[in-house]
């Protein structure tokens, strides 16, 4: 059965910095690109980052470009993302995801597995 699983998620101030992490078990994703998605109250699933299976080719929305950073260690089959600088507006539930492609996808339906998902939430 495959899970996955993240962490790291909690309530700071705004500016702050966060480390998300998202441990996949029950198969080997090193061959898959894995991304970051997020859902605020309200709204719908919005793309935040993804990482290509090797980890040299990354893909952020504007929104968070410069501030986030994903990474990935496939020895440890888990995804990462370095949140900096975060502002009110990026409160929301982070979902990691992993696709059937290699390469980066920004589409929620190029994703397969899902974590249930870490709340953040920035106070101003």
């Amino acid at each position: 059965q495959v899970r996955m699983v993240e962490s790291g998620g909690g309530l700071l101030r705004a500016g702050g910095s966060l480390r998300l992490s998202c441990a996949a078990s029950g198969r080997d994703f090193s061959s898959n690109a894995m991304g970051w998605f997020r859902q605020a109250p309200g709204k719908e699933r919005e793309f935040v980052a993804t990482i290509n299976w090797s980890g040299d080719s990354t893909d952020y929305a504007d929104s968070v470009k410069g501030r986030f950073t994903i990474t990935r260690d496939n020895h440890e089959n888990t995804v990462y993302l370095q949140m900096n600088s975060l502002k009110p507006e990026d409160t929301a539930v982070y979902y990691c995801a992993a696709s059937e492609s290699w390469v980066t996808v920004r589409w929620p339906r190029e994703y397969n597995y899902w974590g249930q998902g870490t709340q953040v939430t920035v106070s101003s």
